[in-house]
């Protein structure tokens, strides 16, 4: 997670807004195939925000995965032992930020 700041000029010169911004950095993508690149999916920047939680949705808004953000560790696109196929999943993440509960959701591919 990157916080990044924001300004606005008026285009009269009258006045600026500067506002905070967050940015999660996630993977569009990944390969578990078994080559040791992209193995497993998860948002590593957020790995230091206790309370934040990753949640793994198919197209059809069922859960498939619940984990922890980590950089080392992920989602490897199996359930109940079970590869999954090669399509999109949806995700939705919680964190803590100034000491408030936000969430993000995006999605991203998994290619076998």
């Amino acid at each position: 997670m990157l916080i990044i700041r924001i300004t606005v000029y008026d285009n009269k010169g009258c006045a600026t807004v500067t506002i905070p911004v967050t940015v999660i950095n996630y993977p569009n993508y990944f390969t578990p195939n078994g080559d040791d690149h992209n193995e497993f999916w998860n948002i590593g920047d957020l790995e230091k925000d206790p309370n934040a939680k990753n949640y793994i949705f198919d197209r059809y808004g069922k859960l498939l995965k619940q984990i922890k953000p980590s950089r080392s560790s992920g989602w490897d696109g199996t359930m109940n032992a079970q590869q999954l196929p090669s399509t999109d999943y949806w995700f939705t993440v919680t964190y803590t930020e100034n000491g408030e509960i936000k969430e993000f959701k995006a999605h991203f591919s998994l290619k076998r």
